[in-house]
């Protein structure tokens, strides 16, 4: 039965379809290693860890339930186990009481389960079931969405990837790119994988902002987008990567914000614009920043041409050029 089985008569009678499966029962014990990682398991349930399981996954019958497979994630994750087969070198009864269980399984049927619970698009699915659960739990958060994308290298064999230029080795690797669409202090939503990079633009318009327009609780209705012309159903906010005047006019037709870098600032501005603001952090804090606005237009067409309010915030003298950001609706 695996080194660390205790609870013989369970696993005989899950080995005969006599059970389901076996609830998680923890038991009192001392001296657990990597105990600590179950300080996080009710904020892990809180945010829905085995919320919708039962709508998109199943699994045959057996010893080990779906709820125990999805904590025995949440809990890898935990202790920085980057792949199922860093379980060869844990003790299984030690990671059995984490679980609430006798012995953790082994990799070879946790490897099986995975690949059952990966298929189709069922993750894809629970993902945007938790997303909107999270969208419709905090709605002012949801209004104003941080898109960025991330390299991730990889490192394996088994497949072949696109090289990616990897900023912080300053080499190009084989890696995906990643972009996460985030609250604005930093709370995730959803993440979309790209094996191949299109780049930001167009994944904003042909991924992000479709499930945006479909998942953003509390939009207004076509009856108030008609009635006023400046209101806009939420905001997004990326990098220069994501510059260009024609995303910015197709976002302000489909009534959607924009904040951004302005990649071409241009010359500087005049002193004289620059005032002392009180500006708010999202922790609360207030700090002072000299700021200047101007109505810029962008797009070199005259059918393209936007008309935008850039802002820039002056640095010191010695610090980099003055930052120019550019808000659109």
């Amino acid at each position: 039965m695996g080194m660390g089985a205790t609870n013989t008569l369970d696993r005989v009678a899950a080995r005969l379809g006599l059970v389901q499966g076996v609830s998680i029962e923890f038991q009192r014990s001392l001296d657990v290693a990597n105990g600590g990682v179950l300080f996080a398991l009710p904020a892990l349930l809180a945010c829905g860890l085995l919320r919708h399981t039962g709508k998109h996954f199943s699994l045959p019958p057996g010893y080990y339930r779906l709820d125990s497979i999805f904590v025995l994630l949440a809990l890898m994750a935990l202790a920085r186990l980057k792949h199922i087969e860093s379980l060869r070198y844990c003790a299984p009864g030690e990671w059995g009481k984490l679980l609430g269980l006798d012995r953790v399984p082994e990799v070879r049927t946790s490897r099986e389960k995975f690949k059952l619970l990966s298929r189709a698009e069922q993750p894809t699915k629970w993902s945007a079931d938790l997303c909107r659960d999270w969208m419709e739990a905090a709605p002012d958060e949801a209004s104003m969405l941080y898109v960025d994308g991330h390299i991730r290298v990889y490192y394996g064999n088994q497949t072949k990837l696109p090289p990616h230029y990897v900023s912080r080795q300053r080499l190009c690797l084989r890696a995906t790119a990643d972009y996460w669409v985030n609250a604005m202090d930093g709370q995730p939503f959803f993440m979309i994988s790209k094996a191949i990079d299109p780049g930001l633009i167009k994944v904003l318009e042909g991924d992000i902002l479709p499930r945006l327009e479909k998942e953003v609780p509390n939009q207004p209705t076509a009856d108030m987008l008609e009635t006023d012309p400046y209101l806009h159903r939420f905001t997004l906010i990326f990098d220069r990567e994501g510059y260009s005047p024609g995303l910015l006019l197709r976002t302000k037709k489909r009534r959607i914000a924009c904040l951004t870098y302005h990649k071409f600032p241009g010359e500087k501005w005049a002193d004289e614009e620059f005032h002392s603001c009180a500006v708010t952090l999202g922790a609360g804090e207030v700090i002072h920043m000299d700021l200047a606005e101007r109505g810029t237009y962008l797009g070199s067409k005259p059918a393209e041409r936007l008309r935008v309010r850039e802002i820039r915030k002056r640095k010191h003298p010695f610090s980099p050029p003055t930052i120019g950001a550019i808000w659109c609706r």
